[in-house]
């Protein structure tokens, strides 16, 4: 097994990070040392390359730049991608350049950033890649030596023949090695001769980052680039009814006013296209500060949406979709979800014969938790560029999975897809939020309207209320236990607006006799979407405190109570659908457990917590170590396993576990979207409580598992069972059980909720 472990003193994590919803700023130390060199000695970096693969190009004096497929979310595939092409390709790490890509999902695959599946999904193509170019450079050496392939060697970018001595670097057979045939079938190396994967490398975009260089969609300019604001309704379930822009269209640096619909009446939406106001009212000047107050000026009457209907295309699955038209409040939901979970749900497993267990149990648990709205909040507020005319369109800007957002494009332009292009800069957070479509295309047709670039621009405001939040979630979690209270049944009833949580075949689904999973949905007009560890990050909260309370009850330890019950799973499973393995899921439990130092007396001075989660094809255990200050409780430390297979970057994978680890405290502390009759009462960080540097766990200890199963994801899987080791610290340190999310609210005094000044 593997180590990584990282101890933060207070100081050093003001000097070194940014809590930005848990994302971690890098610090120079981590800046490449040949790209600080470079930059020190004003090299420019060369520009004839000769493209082998589309991955891979080199110049003939041996530079290497290696093409990332993927976008950056700040989960630093930018390093760790191109390292898997460097590592076949067997090049000096020091001498590789990196770019990324544009969208071509022809030449680079899917190009998607969303359910940990950046390294899973690249880990064999760009093994085959670097295998593929190496290959075809060995062929021309030995062609160009006269010497059999199979003789001639390479190493850190250099080609060998032993028995005459020749040698060449890779650049001298480049030209050459470019009009050979991309190679099929070559075989990657073993993985015992790795020798740059599962090492720790600087991440490549560090300077430009430390530096303030042009990197984000906000970044993104042109001339003659005009600025576009949308002015929305104030609350889910009304629309646009009239306008009067005329005070508006007096203001300085405005050049327009005008309403536009984002989708035609009818139509058909695909899986990632979201609609949350159709009717949009648009104002365009010269500058964001202008086009802010000039909005202010607009003279807006709006009216109730009523109920509609939709027909949504997931992936080939069509459904109509019915939108309520009531202004929702969160209390009132609440309420109706009360009222639904009582009814009868859709059965979602069923093992055994749970009803008689239940009926015959000597005691029967039973414990509802809930989850509320959960906004991104992300710290670059949703923004795109676009030209559009009428031979072309060029958009660029931050987004998840430009291939699923070409066709959204393609049919609101009614242009071909091959007359779109689509540039991808760094993301800046908002993870889930980035995956939909609306935003690239209101950029678009604001241009095609005014004829001109346009940056499309969110404030904070309009990227809290427009929507697109988690859902609203709620589980009954039901335990039945015998007369020496040993577990005979379990049952799980989810429900939620509009969707439910529920993964009927994970854990401890196979591990216990009579098994009831059970799912319900109701409708509503707030636009839900994708939120770090979809579903996920509800589901272990509730499933993870049940099972503390659980054990507490049958008077076992929590780690001691999950462990037995995945050696029942993995011994005598019960069922054939359970989608985790038990051996990795109780690795990292027992990882975490050593780790810790779990029941060792030195610790009794802290409230410690533990939650372990299967998802996104990846396993994550948390023990989370919670003290008092002045009254209110802290999460001093952590301590993290992890089983994601393969580490192809040790330090940038032990920085995303870190981040997910502060979001989690953060959202388990504090997120949560209200709503009253359909406005969102949070509408900037003022009023929307966000985790502070002082209440950042001291220290984060992260471990992985060492294995030489292919990677099997890491930037969701750590998030979720944060919440469930928080809430089963939390009981222990307040003395009550934690329900409902966000948790201060049930401890808090209002202090910890206002600013704080000092961190």
């Amino acid at each position: 097994m593997e180590k990584i472990k990282t101890n933060y003193s207070r100081r050093s994590f003001l000097k070194s990070t940014a809590l930005a919803g848990g994302g971690l700023m890098i610090s120079f130390s981590l800046v490449p040392e040949f790209l600080l060199a470079a930059k020190k000695n004003g090299t420019d970096l060369p520009g004839q390359w000769i493209e082998l693969t589309g991955y891979v190009k080199i110049t003939p004096d041996n530079n290497i730049k290696i093409i990332c497929p993927n976008p950056e979310f700040g989960q630093n595939v930018m390093t760790s991608l191109p390292m898997i092409v460097a590592e076949e390709l067997d090049v000096d790490w020091k001498n590789v350049i990196v770019e990324m890509g544009p969208h071509d999902n022809v030449k680079y695959g899917p190009q998607f950033v969303g359910g940990s599946n950046s390294m899973r999904m690249y880990w064999k193509p760009l093994r085959e890649a670097g295998a593929a170019a190496r290959h075809m450079l060995v062929e021309a050496a030995a062609q160009t030596w006269g010497v059999p392939v199979e003789e001639v060697t390479t190493k850190a970018g250099m080609l060998y023949h032993e028995k005459t001595g020749k040698s060449g670097k890779y650049g001298d057979f480049a030209s050459k090695a470019s009009a050979i045939p991309i190679p099929k079938g070559i075989k990657p190396k073993d993985l015992k001769n790795l020798y740059l994967v599962r090492t720790s490398r600087k991440n490549v975009e560090g300077l430009n980052i430390v530096t303030g260089k042009p990197l984000f969609g906000l970044d993104y300019t042109q001339d003659g680039m005009l600025i576009a604001m949308i002015h929305h309704p104030p609350a889910f379930g009304m629309k646009l009814k009239s306008f009067d822009a005329s005070e508006t269209l007096k203001m300085p640096g405005i050049k327009d006013v005008f309403n536009i619909k984002l989708y035609d009446e009818g139509s058909e939406l695909g899986g990632f296209d979201i609609r949350t106001f159709n009717d949009l009212l648009v104002v365009v000047g010269n500058t964001t500060w202008e086009v802010m107050n000039a909005r202010k000026k607009l003279n807006v009457q709006w009216e109730a949406a009523g109920e509609t209907k939709e027909t949504h295309n997931m992936f080939g699955r069509k459904m109509e979709v019915i939108i309520p038209g009531a202004l929702e409040s969160s209390d009132s939901s609440y309420k109706m979800m009360m009222e639904r979970a009582k009814e009868p749900a859709t059965l979602l497993r069923k093992d055994g014969d749970p009803e008689t267990a239940f009926k015959n149990a000597a005691q029967v648990i039973e414990r509802t938790y809930n989850g509320p709205f959960l906004p991104h909040n992300c710290m670059e507020p949703m923004n795109f560029f676009a030209h559009v005319t009428d031979e072309k369109a060029l958009l660029a800007g931050p987004l998840q999975a430009p291939g699923w957002i070409e066709p959204t494009l393609s049919k609101v332009l009614k242009m071909p897809p091959d007359k779109i292009e689509i540039r991808m800069t760094r993301m800046g957070g908002g993870f889930g939020l980035r995956a939909y479509g609306h935003y690239l295309a209101e950029a678009a047709l604001i241009s095609r309207q005014i004829k001109a670039p346009v940056k499309l621009v969110y404030s904070r405001e309009d990227d809290m209320t427009y929507g697109i939040y988690r859902p609203l979630y709620t589980a009954t979690y039901r335990a039945a236990l015998d007369a020496n209270k040993n577990l005979i049944a379990f049952h799980v009833k989810g429900g939620g607006m509009p969707e439910h949580a529920i993964a009927a075949n994970r854990f401890p689904a196979g591990a216990v006799d009579n098994y009831l999973a059970e799912g319900w949905e109701l409708p509503s007009n707030v636009t839900v979407g994708a939120f770090r560890a979809p579903r996920s990050n509800f589901n272990a909260v509730a499933e993870q405190s049940f099972l503390d309370e659980l054990a507490e009850t049958m008077g076992r330890d929590p780690i001691e109570l999950r462990l037995s019950l995945l050696k029942r799973a993995k011994e005598n499973p019960v069922g054939k659908n359970n989608d985790y393995d038990p051996d990795r899921y109780a690795a990292v439990l027992t990882m975490v457990k050593e780790k810790s130092g779990w029941n060792n007396p030195e610790h009794k001075k802290y409230s410690r917590g533990v939650a372990a989660y299967f998802c996104h094809n990846s396993y994550a255990a948390h023990v989370v170590d919670i003290v008092k200050r002045d009254g209110q409780p802290y999460v001093e430390r952590v301590y993290s396993a992890i089983d994601c297979g393969i580490v192809i970057n040790p330090d940038a994978a032990a920085n995303m576990v870190q981040g997910a680890v502060v979001d989690g405290i953060g959202n388990s502390f504090y997120g949560g979207m209200i709503l009253r009759e359909g406005v969102p009462e949070q509408n900037n960080f003022n009023r929307y409580r966000m985790i502070r540097f002082r209440e950042a766990p001291k220290k984060i200890e992260v471990y992985f598992v060492q294995n030489d199963i292919d990677p099997t994801g890491l930037g969701e899987p750590p998030f979720p069972p944060v919440f469930g080791a928080v809430a089963n610290a939390l009981y222990k340190n307040m003395g009550k059980r934690f329900y409902d999310q966000p948790f201060n609210k049930d401890f808090s005094d209002g202090v910890n909720l206002k600013p704080q000044r000092k961190a």
